[in-house]
């Protein structure tokens, strides 16, 4: 790092020397960084800074949403100002999916910075303290809870990258000024007036209105995203507890559920449909999911949808299905019979996963290896004489019995020659058959994914 910036304000200077050292050292040695500019004052101001700072170790990118007839040029811009700072500079368009146009330009830009960002980077954006204190106030009035007051974070690790925001203790004022002091170049998004957008509206017609009244708004505000940061960890340690003590990622006990209070179930329901997801779901959701599926009929059949996930109940137990898992008997084929061959040692796939034909002390007679064997779907009805068990049962109790998610049944399979049932592949695991084709040294298809 070099030892001076660009004259500028000393208290100022000092400030944001500080914080930079701070954040700094939370960073792995020989980190290098990739500088998201969008020819703005903030961003262009920014690219100055780290360029006194951290020259030689920053990249920039520019991304074209190419919803402004000026977009290339401003690239352009972008790209000669950072050949002037001898910076290397990447211009990437994207395509910004039908929408909420905000939330959609978010997602495409932050695609971009993934697939150029090196796995010794920190993203760097120039985020200030009027947007921290605008996103807090956007979020309050969407009803959101105390993560989402938390707003943004100087340092931000998330799964797949860090984000960094420098700036984000610095306003909107001292950035203005400290741009014209250093005579930093900058373009202007007419978009930026469209008060058509929550944030323009926020910030050209709310925003004076409030600082009219509150004219430390904007401090406080920031002060407010901090101690919501502050709560937000205390509450992500109770959740973690809580999800330990209740399930997985996949499923949640129900009766373990019920006794926390309405509060934290509600704070867990929430984190964990979420996910590896960005955001959680709304409240109208949550409590969709409390009163349609988890207190709905012992008997009922409900499941609910939220992006792109179902969520239902089974045996005092919620889980959290995939869209694929969730359909999967939909989309199967209407094939109701297949035939295999087996030899031993041989992988078997099937419906219900992967297993291998391997010497069992009690199995398959070795006749059928190498012979025509039939593989069936369940279709009602069946009886199994499962062997180590008392006379024939109804398949269908035999399942119910095992426990079997009513999800998963449809990859059932009967396998059988010549019309005797040799075994049943479930999810489970197989289950041998009595018959004359079971004996003592034969072999055995076992479950191994």
């Amino acid at each position: 790092m070099r030892s001076t910036l660009p004259a500028f304000n000393e208290v100022w200077q000092r400030q944001f020397r500080s914080d930079v050292l701070k954040q700094e050292q939370q960073f792995p040695e020989n980190t290098c960084f990739l500088i998201g500019c969008s020819g703005g004052m903030d961003s262009m101001l920014l690219l100055h800074l780290m360029s006194y700072l951290y020259p030689e170790k920053i990249r920039a990118i520019y991304i074209d949403h190419q919803l402004q007839t000026l977009s290339a040029s401003w690239g352009a811009f972008v790209s000669d100002q950072c050949a002037a700072l001898n910076i290397p500079c990447i211009v990437e368009a994207v395509n910004v999916q039908s929408g909420n146009l905000e939330q959609q330009a978010r997602e495409a830009r932050y695609q971009a910075y993934l697939k150029h960002l090196k796995p010794n980077e920190i993203l760097v954006l120039a985020h200030h303290q009027q947007d921290q204190a605008e996103t807090l106030i956007l979020r309050l009035l969407s009803g959101t809870g105390v993560q989402g007051l938390s707003a943004m974070k100087k340092v931000d690790i998330r799964e797949q990258f860090t984000l960094w925001r420098p700036l984000l203790n610095t306003s909107r004022e001292q950035i203005c000024q400290w741009s014209a002091q250093l005579d930093v170049q900058n373009i202007e998004d007419p978009s930026n007036l469209n008060t058509d957008y929550d944030r323009a509206w926020c910030r050209h017609e709310l925003w004076p209105m409030l600082q009219n009244r509150y004219p430390k708004m904007q401090q406080a505000l920031g002060r407010t995203s901090y101690l919501m940061q502050d709560a937000d960890e205390i509450l992500q340690d109770v959740l973690q507890q809580d999800l330990a003590f209740c399930g997985t990622v996949a499923e949640l006990d129900l009766k373990k559920l019920s006794q926390l209070s309405t509060a934290r179930q509600r704070q867990l329901l929430s984190a964990w449909m979420k996910g590896q997801e960005t955001y959680r779901p709304n409240f109208g959701m949550v409590e969709r999911l409390r009163y349609e599926v988890i207190e709905s009929k012992l008997d009922a059949q409900a499941a609910l949808h939220w992006n792109q996930h179902y969520y239902l109940r089974y045996q005092q137990k919620l889980f959290r299905l995939s869209l694929d898992e969730y359909l999967a008997e939909k989309n199967q084929s209407d094939t109701l019979v297949v035939t295999i061959q087996v030899q031993l040692n041989q992988n078997i796939k099937v419906l219900s996963g992967q297993y291998l034909a391997e010497p069992n002390k009690i199995g398959l007679s070795a006749s059928l290896l190498g012979k025509t064997l039939s593989l069936v779907l369940r279709q009602g009805g069946e009886k199994i004489y499962l062997h180590g068990r008392v006379g024939s049962w109804p398949l269908k109790k035999a399942i119910q019995e095992a426990q079997i998610f009513p999800w998963q049944r449809h990859t059932i399979q009967i396998l059988s020659i010549d019309n005797v049932m040799l075994g049943v592949f479930t999810p489970q695991g197989f289950w041998l058959a009595q018959s004359e084709y079971c004996e003592v040294g034969g072999w055995q298809p076992n479950l191994i994914s």
